[in-house]
């Protein structure tokens, strides 16, 4: 089994930064122009890292574009998710959040607080050790969605 992950190498430097500010992105990522709401939208989702709502990334993006519209924030993270910047998460009958962690894992939905945490899958363990999958299966898209109390380890 051979899992296909489009990582953008651009994005490498930019994943792990709570100061991270929209004028820090490139003007091109993955082919997609970065505008400035785009810039905003996609620092607001790598900021707190969160697993936010188009609502919730709305509500972050006015308080540095007060002029951004609803609308727009939908648009923005349809193109980044269109371009493989971040990841559109579906839980459920919920809301879709937004993840911009494009590494494998899976999403774990804490019952108790609602809160989504990404969790890798421990070193070594392979796909195909859990899944029975036929000889020369190519997985182009990995969603393994747990839900349950999170425990504090």
């Amino acid at each position: 089994i051979r899992f296909v992950n489009s990582f953008p190498p651009s994005m490498f430097s930019l994943t792990n930064n709570k100061d991270l500010k929209p004028e820090d992105f490139p003007s091109d990522i993955e082919g997609l122009r970065m505008t400035k709401q785009r810039r905003e939208v996609l620092a607001v989702i790598l900021r707190d890292r969160d697993h936010p709502t188009a609502n919730d990334v709305f509500l972050r993006a006015q308080d540095r574009m007060p002029t951004i519209s609803l609308a727009t924030v939908y648009n923005c993270l349809e193109a980044l998710v269109n371009h493989t910047i971040v990841r559109q998460v579906n839980l459920d009958r919920e809301s879709s959040r937004y993840c911009p962690n494009l590494n494998d894992h899976c999403h774990f939905q804490d019952e108790a607080s609602g809160k989504i945490h990404d969790v890798v899958f421990k070193e070594g363990i392979k796909l195909e050790d859990i899944l029975d999958l036929p000889k020369g299966t190519e997985i182009s898209h990995l969603d393994i969605s747990l839900k349950g109390n999170f425990g504090n380890k």
